[in-house]
């Protein structure tokens, strides 16, 4: 059996970018994205990037959060960290409320289980045509 072609992994040499960390150690991270030529030399035709990085604790363990800040200098984007550091915890809360509310929602019909076998796992017909094979079936 021939083993699938992978695709070969190329870099865009036209979207570039040096990127240097600054931190305070304390709250975060800002990643200043720089975009630069083929030849390293800085490309003034695109915008510099700010990203911030921080992490929220919570009882399932630390989760990474990463968010763009609004900013067109390093002085700019270290005011702006507060305010869309918050604004990526509010959004990484709403998420996680949604998941939660989709994971009650969710209906789990026999047949449905790992391996494609019936209800509880058992092999198809093991409940001698009383119900399983992923079918609703009304009497």
């Amino acid at each position: 059996m021939a083993e699938p072609k992978l695709p070969e992994p190329t870099m865009d040499a036209a979207d570039l970018y040096r990127e240097e960390i600054y931190t305070d150690r304390k709250m975060g991270t800002i990643r200043v994205l720089t975009p630069v030529k083929a030849d390293g030399a800085p490309d003034i035709t695109r915008p510099t990037n700010y990203v911030g990085e921080a992490q929220m604790y919570t009882t399932m363990g630390t989760l990474p959060l990463s968010f763009e800040i609004d900013a067109t200098n390093l002085s700019e984007a270290v005011a702006g960290y507060a305010p869309a550091a918050k604004e990526a915890v509010e959004r990484m809360v709403r998420e996680i409320e949604e998941y939660r509310r989709q994971a009650a929602s969710s209906i789990v019909l026999p047949g449905g289980s790992p391996g494609g076998g019936s209800a509880g796992g058992m092999p198809p017909g093991a409940l001698g045509g009383m119900g399983g094979g992923g079918k609703i079936r009304m009497r």
